[in-house]
């Protein structure tokens, strides 16, 4: 399985209404932490359980859904935390 495929599958946990993950490790070719195989991702994640959530505290959410992939297989990553609502207005 993948490493995307394993972060779809633990995020899964969020009830996610929408979620996508982008592989930005090609942009950090020579960087710590540099994986050929991916270390540097982007989530965009709408769930209704970030509601009454501040930013930080959706971000530790994702941190903790991800578990042991956060320590192992994931050297950055970049999280856009939304709901539903939020969505829709920044659509």
């Amino acid at each position: 399985m993948s490493k995307i495929d394993r972060m779809r599958e633990s995020l899964a946990t969020l009830q996610p209404q929408s979620l996508e993950i982008i592989d930005d490790s090609a942009k950090h070719i020579g960087h710590g932490g540099f994986m050929a195989d991916g270390s540097h991702y982007r989530v965009i994640i709408v769930s209704s359980q970030f509601g009454g959530k501040a930013v930080m505290a959706r971000h530790r959410m994702v941190y903790a859904a991800l578990g042991d992939m956060m320590k192992a297989d994931i050297h950055a990553l970049n999280i856009e935390a939304r709901t539903p609502e939020e969505e829709k207005q920044a659509s």
